[in-house]
């Protein structure tokens, strides 16, 4: 008996040939037989769809749900409003580390579905209070340039949500919430599906000719497009402004968790940066390599992979805040040295 929880999917996954594997306290796809480079590539030309049934969902609803939220998170939920959906974080009080990044879809005017990463359901929750989900839907990810046009043969109006829009659809007389977002650079939607359809739903796209692709490929995919992941990029000791992600910050509210420690280290500067790095030829860097500049030591890789679209290594690094776009640089990579230079961000422009 496993210890790991499942998705509704699993079967489905299995029968497939999926390679499982832990993940934020769940067994999950990380790859089906044709390969996590070819589900990436389908992904970037075509469509794919990714169980994420794994991700928390946290229901906050009535009249105190806009101000319970916006006293929560970092960014400021009346830039948008009902039917959007806004990237935000949860910070430690103390000293602002980021405790979760966050989507938070807006469903109508006092409903809010809260999107944390699987491993930190428990404490969003204990942080905004709410009723948890997770366990009453699944969640398909439609990825790619082709993802509208293949979800219209299935899902017609999931198809013309916007990004980053939410709307309560209904699919063969069920209700789902869809909306406008993902963690690949690419257009399309995730839907959340009731238990009961979700092995109609997974099964109708894949009949319309979209991939499975499994978590591997979804991890390449964000480093292409240079998002971060919890636990490497953003976690414990890691803010959001070292993150680069200060725009998720709205220091136009008075309160919000966390904001007098991240206003402080605002006013300090930041010891450290998120970079991207670009290394040559086809080895990869891997997370918790050493970087060096004219042999000395700037920083530390967060995540690092094979791009299958540039066709060489890439990394994400903390590293120096002097360290200049263009610099030449060394990855460490168990006393091999990989040379590679500091590069903007994405790696791969987003669709």
């Amino acid at each position: 008996m496993s210890d790991y929880e499942v998705s509704p999917l699993d079967s489905f996954h299995r029968a497939l040939g999926a390679k499982m594997v832990p993940f934020g306290g769940w067994e999950m796809p990380v790859a089906y037989p044709s390969g996590t480079i070819n589900e990436h590539l389908a992904c970037r030309r075509d469509a794919v769809v990714f169980d994420v049934s794994h991700l928390g969902t946290v229901r906050v609803h009535g009249p105190d749900a806009f101000d319970l939220l916006q006293q929560a998170f970092t960014n400021d939920l009346a830039k948008v409003g009902p039917g959007r959906a806004q990237y935000t974080h949860l910070l430690d009080e103390a000293d602002a580390s980021v405790l979760d990044d966050i989507i938070v879809w807006w469903v109508r005017d006092d409903v809010f579905d809260v999107m944390p990463n699987a491993s930190n359901t428990d404490a969003v929750r204990a942080a905004i209070g709410g009723i948890e989900t997770t366990r009453d839907r699944a969640v398909l990810a439609v990825q790619g340039p082709r993802a509208k046009e293949r979800l219209v043969g299935v899902f017609p109006e999931a198809a013309e949500v916007g990004r980053f829009r939410v709307q309560e659809l209904m699919w063969r007389g069920v209700p789902c919430v869809v909306a406008g977002t993902g963690y690949t650079g690419e257009a399309g939607v995730e839907i959340a599906v009731p238990i009961a359809a979700s092995a109609d739903l997974w099964t109708a796209l894949l009949d319309a000719g979209i991939t499975p692709a499994g978590l591997g490929a979804r991890d390449t995919l964000r480093l292409e497009a240079g998002l971060p992941l919890h636990g490497h990029e953003l976690g414990a000791e890691i803010t959001t402004l070292q993150a680069g992600l200060g725009w998720v910050v709205a220091w136009n509210k008075p309160m919000f968790r966390g904001r007098a420690a991240l206003a402080a280290e605002r006013e300090r500067g930041v010891a450290r940066v998120l970079r991207g790095i670009a290394t040559e030829g086809r080895r990869p860097p891997r997370a918790d390599c050493a970087v060096l500049l004219d042999g000395q030591p700037i920083g530390v890789t967060t995540s690092g992979n094979f791009s299958p679209v540039l066709e060489h290594g890439i990394a994400l690094a903390f590293l120096s805040p002097s360290t200049a776009e263009g610099a030449v640089v060394t990855v460490d990579v168990r006393g091999s040295q990989l040379a590679g230079r500091v590069v903007p961000l994405p790696f791969v422009a987003k669709h």
